[in-house]
């Protein structure tokens, strides 16, 4: 086995345990008063993001993915696959940006510079991809009236669709981007000499 075969290998069984740590932390959820009781926050994001500085974007991606179908693979779906496929749409818009700037140059400043990239990205992405793509799919599931509703009865801003996605998505994916940041930072840096052994050598 040469040392690219070994280097990928490594990678490979990283990315897997970090998807399935990411898996699990996705079980724990929570409700921010703010939003209606259907969307549940994760720090699922978190083993992403960390594998996502120590192993690259593409293993992020791989990550992202690994979580996701673990996810179904247990749990099901009750929403037709379309909560999971936005969370990994959603969770690479995060994840990659942020990898790649800290790609660039692995120190702090680019780290938190990419954090904070990747919550921008992460937020404006999960607006379009709620307001074009999975809003629409929900309302075969559940009317829109009754989700602006439900929406409305836990914030008063939201009146229609526009200020639902303002309001309600907007908000939610910065909390969640920028919580996820703030807990992986310090961890990232306790977890790195180990993610890092293998593939630097």
């Amino acid at each position: 086995m040469n040392k690219r075969t070994k280097i990928s290998l490594n990678v490979s069984i990283k990315a897997a345990l970090l998807g399935v740590m990411a898996f699990i932390i996705m079980l724990f959820e929570f409700i921010l008063p703010f939003v209606p009781s259907f969307l549940k926050l994760d720090l699922s994001e978190i083993p992403v993001l960390i594998g996502g500085f120590a192993l690259g974007p593409v293993a992020a991606i791989g990550i992202e993915f690994i979580k996701i179908v673990l996810n179904l693979l247990f749990n099901g779906t009750i929403t037709g696959g379309i909560g999971e496929l936005a969370n990994f749409i959603i969770g690479v818009s995060f994840v990659v940006p942020a990898a790649i700037i800290y790609k660039r140059k692995k120190n702090l400043k680019h780290a938190l510079f990419g954090m904070g990239v990747g919550v921008i990205s992460m937020t404006v992405f999960a607006c379009l991809a709620n307001y074009f793509f999975v809003l629409p799919l929900y309302a075969k599931l559940m009317p829109m009236d009754a989700i602006i509703s439900a929406a409305a009865g836990v914030n008063k801003f939201v009146t229609d669709y526009n200020s639902l996605v303002l309001f309600v998505f907007a908000p939610f994916n910065l909390v969640k981007g920028i919580l996820t940041s703030i807990i992986c930072l310090p961890l990232y840096k306790r977890l790195s000499p180990i993610l890092h052994r293998g593939i630097n050598n």
